[in-house]
């Protein structure tokens, strides 16, 4: 079993520290959400930063399970896929992102429901002033961001198979997100839950757009980022990772046939699998030349290397 990424670890330590930390002050009375969740943007208790800063709040122990349960699932993979830097700006962009939305959308309901020409709301017990009442609406936790990841993994990984649970059937990557998808946009309006459902679905548009920003930016296929990444640390890299990363670049492959046959061209998973793989072998080669010197290696091993080398 592979170990959890840095910044994937790093992000479930936070989440789960914050909730702690949450969950004892809320014992001593105090309720960090009326400073750090994210109030209404037309409440008095708005701030900025809460955009930030709500994404790392949970309201119940069940709501931190479900979200670090698929930031633990399908963070690593993203993190080792886009790289460290790149996966907490993608995370946190979808984060800030789910916000926004929900924003835009409760502001669109207080002005469709006419709330705007009311100075008190009847709770039904009692008369509530406006502005008290506005301080009500808040949102809190990791759900965009975590949302974000579970497109990014069906963007990059569209055929990889996932095992539903109910009904226990596989299911490609991308059919489970867009179903995802279709769910969350149906809930939010049909259902009366309090759930911000438009929160959801903002932290995966907005992981759409950044994904398609960098791909059409970098022009590589979504299998790519790996390669990517080497690219751009190029001007800094030593003398040791310029060798490391003539031997490893390699094209992705592609389908080449004529008019009786056509070979099969590797989907994502088994072309990212593979170049893993023959990666660490390089690496381990070169670590090899490094220490002894080319003529330590034995014949096969430097016909292994000419081989992967000319990939």
């Amino acid at each position: 079993m592979q170990k959890i990424p840095p910044v994937t670890r790093a992000l479930l330590f936070i989440n789960v520290a914050c909730y702690l930390i949450q969950s004892l002050l809320r014992m001593r009375g105090i309720d960090v959400t009326d400073w750090l969740g994210l109030h209404f943007i037309l409440a008095d208790s708005f701030n900025v930063v809460q955009l930030f800063t709500y994404m790392f709040l949970h309201g119940s122990l069940t709501h931190l399970f479900f979200n670090m349960f698929s930031l633990w699932m399908f963070g690593g993979l993203i993190e080792r896929t886009l790289g460290m830097k790149r996966f907490l700006t993608y995370f946190l962009v979808c984060g800030v992102g789910a916000g926004i939305c929900q924003e835009i959308w409760q502001t669109a309901e207080y002005f469709i429901e006419g709330l705007n020409n009311y100075e008190m709301v009847n709770t039904g017990s009692s008369l509530m002033p406006m502005g008290a009442f506005l301080n009500l609406w808040t949102t809190i936790g990791a759900s965009g961001a975590c949302y974000g990841v579970l497109l990014a993994f069906g963007m990059l990984y569209p055929n990889e198979r996932i095992m539903l649970l109910i009904p226990p059937i596989p299911m490609k990557a991308k059919y489970f997100v867009a179903g995802y998808a279709a769910i969350e946009l149906i809930s939010a309006y049909a259902s009366n839950d309090n759930v911000a459902h438009f929160a959801h679905l903002g932290g995966m548009l907005f992981g759409w757009a950044l994904l398609h920003w960098w791909r059409k930016r970098y022009n590589r296929h979504a299998s790519g980022w790996n390669a990517w990444e080497q690219a751009s640390k190029g001007a800094h890299s030593s003398w040791w990772q310029r060798i490391k990363e003539r031997f490893t670049r390699k094209a992705r492959p592609s389908s080449v046939g004529n008019a009786h046959h056509t070979a099969r061209r590797e989907d994502d998973y088994e072309y990212n699998m593979r170049s893993k793989a023959e990666e660490a072998r390089m690496d381990e080669l070169l670590d090899k030349v490094r220490r002894s010197g080319y003529n330590s290696l034995t014949e096969d091993e430097k016909r292994e290397l000419f081989h992967i080398s000319r990939k």
